[in-house]
């Protein structure tokens, strides 16, 4: 009987050995895809509708793909401002849209509509700062952030008529296509310079635009 367990957990830790460096070799490969993307195609990663935050000379781009109604992309939103202030200069924020939750659409509409009156950053912060309330998963109000835009400067009549311009359709449909070819799954999902973050969280984003900056200093 012993004999028998000792078997079964040998075969165990075999299968999750080949497992685990199955994976690995998975990650390790999405990850030379992605690089030799960014080298062949990097309009995937940036295009030139997307907005950006930081020196548009900066050699090092930090691509997001977010959804205005994910909580995860609420949470990191502060911790990635500030690595914009502590790589002021060296590093460029590039936002792409990964519309997954059922309001999201209607608020990159709005984002975008606010980005005409200039006020697009202002208009993303006061709707990650409210999307607990707006943005609920058992019951969402997206019609609250009209009572929002003004406390930030916004015309919210005028985003109403600006939401449905053409050009935010082609800006939503070219974000999808592109987060589709990066198979980009989940929000947040960042790329540095092309790099795809494997693993979540805030350390593991810092040290991939360190070695980001090494490699272009």
């Amino acid at each position: 009987m012993n004999s028998k367990k000792t078997m079964v957990i040998s075969v165990l830790i075999v299968l999750l050995a080949i497992f685990a460096g199955g994976a690995y070799f998975y990650q390790v490969q999405k990850a030379k895809k992605m690089q030799f993307l960014a080298n062949k195609n990097f309009s995937l990663f940036v295009r030139s509708h997307s907005p950006r935050m930081g020196d548009s000379d900066a050699k090092v781009f930090m691509v997001e793909f977010l959804d205005p109604e994910c909580e995860a992309c609420r949470m990191i939103y502060p911790y990635v401002k500030e690595l914009m202030k502590i790589y002021k200069g060296k590093v460029q924020l590039v936002v792409r849209y990964a519309p997954f939750h059922g309001n999201s659409e209607f608020a990159v509409r709005i984002l975008e509509a606010a980005r005409k009156q200039g006020k697009y950053w202002e208009t993303m912060e006061i709707m990650f700062k409210h999307q607990p309330e707006w943005g609920n998963h058992h019951h969402p109000n997206p019609e609250l952030i009209w009572d929002l835009l003004p406390q930030v400067g916004v015309d919210a009549e005028q985003v109403k008529k600006d939401m449905n311009d053409p050009a935010i359709d082609n800006i939503l449909k070219q974000d999808v296509e592109d987060l589709q070819a990066l198979e980009v799954r989940r929000t947040p999902s960042f790329f540095v310079n092309g790099k795809p973050l494997e693993k979540f969280g805030p350390e593991y984003l810092r040290a991939l635009i360190d070695s980001a900056i090494e490699e272009v200093e």
